[in-house]
């Protein structure tokens, strides 16, 4: 990425599924329940909801990137800032030295460990390896023995010439990328978590940026790069592959190429219909879906389609010019030729009036919707936040969440973790000082954590909270060239969630 997961690489399903005005299944399906649950109040945020999305329930965790759209000039200078979230209102009060050492800064009452870092051995299976460089996307998932299984993405951007895979099942040997697995103990005294397992997962892919998890536990780890034999690769790529969270070593890879061949960023999946979403990171880029002939099971193939606005062939989403709240009728155009690079797929969708957007990165499901980051869209582009959601099995309408009026509001949203309880943690991917963020149902963000040197400017990835909601786990990305010496690291922090919005 020069950006990192998540997104959100975690799956959150919020709330009750509700019923759709069509022929989707009349009940959920048992594996469509898995994964993070939460109860809210609906109507405490109904109505704010509907201010911005057309009477559509939106999310409780996206109400605050909606309050956003409301911001006012608060500075003397005369540049609009979100409001900050003090302790009591939201936030966790002042960042300061972790007093365990570490060279970050995190609220009072929180404790953070590093769990894994790159460069150094794998402990367990893996023993013998040693954990790659780029860490980005990550997800986390319950395992039958009730510890915590972590799967991690290495966006390790090696040219075909010095690429050497980490793994000994490569599905290239010209290519350096790939996923390593981790699992995590929690003491059930302390809430500490602790390594116990860490090997290679799947290897011998390319730039493995992010992905998403899936309802049937799985990790779908996204290549964003179409390299392949012309840049002196012995395969092609811009695929996704899949790694079960069960898995106990290293998978053979297998590429999913009916999901399409183009710089993947993130993915998310509709539990129901069980559509996968993706996101293209390109300039230009458009937004697509997956429709497997097989529910939950991707290698059996299926359709592949581009979003296209309703009545406006070839809409600009991504110039600044949607106003934020107004629902947009749209629908999905076939892509043919899902592994052709010319014409690409985005090619291929725009020539049937597919809708342009800037820069997609993360990509998340809630509330019987699909939302988005568009990195570079907007006005300034800063950045965009999307809601697509369903009204039929091939209808839905397509809604501006959130357009950021100015790098000191938002600055190039990319993964975007939705907690539990609520609220959202943020993962900007801009200049600078790194930071995790949080931000509340308000609108109101706040400094959750920092890199004690500000001039550190490698980002955070793969942010995702646990199964039960009682520990975030996040990387440090690194260098991202395999001989690269900035180590990045795989953290864990926990404490006194219920005092703040996350």
């Amino acid at each position: 990425m020069r950006i990192p997961e998540s997104d959100c690489a975690v799956l959150v399903t919020e709330g009750v599924q509700q019923s759709r005005p069509d022929a989707a299944p009349t009940e959920t399906p048992d594996w469509a329940r898995m994964g993070n649950t939460m109860t809210v109040d609906r109507r405490s945020f109904l109505r704010t909801g509907a201010k911005y999305a057309g009477g559509a329930l939106a999310a409780p965790s996206l109400l605050g990137l909606m309050a956003c759209n409301d911001v006012t000039p608060s500075e003397p200078d005369g540049v609009a800032r979100l409001a900050r979230a003090q302790r009591g209102n939201g936030g966790y009060g002042p960042i300061a030295a972790d007093p365990g050492g570490l060279p970050f800064f995190i609220p009072a009452g929180f404790k953070l460990r590093q769990l894994s870092t790159a460069g150094a051995q794998m402990k367990g299976t893996g023993a013998g390896n040693i954990v790659p460089n780029a860490l980005d996307g990550m997800a986390a998932f319950n395992l039958s023995n009730g510890n915590i299984r972590l799967i991690r993405n290495h966006e390790i951007r090696d040219s075909a010439a010095t690429s050497v895979p980490f793994g000994v099942k490569p599905w290239d040997t010209k290519a350096g990328g790939g996923c390593t697995s981790l699992e995590v103990k929690v003491d059930a005294v302390t809430g500490e978590p602790s390594l116990i397992d860490e090997f290679v997962s799947i290897s011998g892919t390319c730039v493995n940026c992010a992905g998403g998890s899936t309802p049937w536990g799985t990790w779908l780890t996204c290549e964003e790069t179409t390299e392949g034999t012309a840049q002196g690769r012995l395969k092609e790529h811009g695929y996704v592959f899949e790694i079960p969270a069960s898995a106990t070593s290293e998978v053979v890879p297998v590429s999913l190429n009916a999901m399409g061949r183009f710089s993947h960023e993130a993915v998310a999946v509709d539990p129901v219909y069980g559509h996968v979403y993706e996101t293209e990171d390109a300039g230009n880029c458009g937004f697509f879906r997956f429709i497997p002939n097989v529910l939950g099971d991707l290698k059996q193939g299926g359709k592949l389609q581009m979003l296209a606005v309703d009545g406006r062939p070839q809409f600009n989403a991504g110039n600044g010019t949607t106003p934020a709240g107004i629902p947009l009728p749209a629908s999905w155009v076939d892509v043919l030729l899902p592994e052709s690079l010319s014409p690409s797929c985005y090619a291929q969708g725009s020539a049937l009036g597919g809708t342009r957007f800037a820069r997609l990165e993360g990509c998340w499901w809630g509330d019987n919707s699909v939302y988005f980051n568009s990195t570079n869209g907007g006005a300034i582009g800063a950045g965009q936040i999307w809601q697509y959601r369903p009204t039929t099995a091939n209808t839905g309408q397509l809604v501006l969440i959130f357009e950021s009026p100015s790098a000191t509001v938002l600055d190039a949203p990319d993964n975007i973790c939705v907690s539990p309880r609520g609220g959202l943690v943020l993962c900007e991917d801009g200049g600078g000082t790194q930071f995790l963020r949080g931000l509340t149902r308000q609108g109101m963000i706040f400094d959750f954590v920092r890199a004690a040197n500000a001039s550190n400017a490698t980002e955070f990835a793969g942010a995702c909270f646990s199964p039960d909601g009682n520990i975030l786990f996040f990387n440090t990305q690194g260098s991202t060239d395999s001989r690269g010496t900035e180590r990045g690291a795989t953290f864990a922090i926990w404490g006194p969630w219920a005092a703040g919005a996350l």
